[in-house]
């Protein structure tokens, strides 16, 4: 018998890591559904993203709109699959929030991969053209810069991916 209480799963890794497959995954679950960042970034700000600081910017905007919608689903009873990147102090400081107002069970999903992984990866994402995103190897370098991994201070339940 599954449990159910609701839960919010979480994701973090470098660009191409495989966050989205495992979200996809995850959301098969019942009473489960996935919210994408990249999804409502390339729906409403698609003009709007040339820089690492529209990003920035654009997707601090979306935070904000759908924190309150997220917390809202997990009081009704449904688990969330966030797939946003937990990839910065900031961004897990928004979803340890929202961890916090709705008072729900949380998972971290950390995805490992080596760079040269996820360089592949990307690539072959890129040919395939079915990502709103395409991505250089440059601007994966500069997005890494940022990448800073989850701590176990930081008091989130964390499952570790590898290869």
């Amino acid at each position: 018998m599954s449990d159910p209480r609701p839960v919010l799963y979480l994701l973090c890794g470098k660009i191409a890591a495989g966050k989205s497959t495992l979200a996809r995954s995850l959301a098969t679950r019942p009473a489960t559904i996935l919210i994408s960042e990249d999804h409502w970034n390339s729906s409403l700000f698609a003009d709007e993203l040339k820089s690492i600081e529209d990003y920035s910017r654009l997707s601090r905007r979306l935070r904000n709109a759908m924190g309150p919608h997220i917390v809202a689903l997990l009081k009704a009873g449904l688990s969330v699959v966030l797939d946003f990147p937990a990839n910065t102090l900031l961004t897990r400081g928004w979803m340890r929030g929202i961890v916090d107002a709705a008072n729900v069970a949380h998972e971290l999903h950390v995805l490992d991969l080596p760079d040269e992984t996820c360089k592949r990866r990307l690539r072959a994402r890129n040919a395939g053209g079915d990502h709103p995103f395409q991505s250089s190897d440059a601007e994966y370098d500069l997005f890494t810069s940022y990448f800073v991994p989850p701590t176990p201070d930081e008091g989130f339940n964390m499952i570790v991916h590898r290869e």
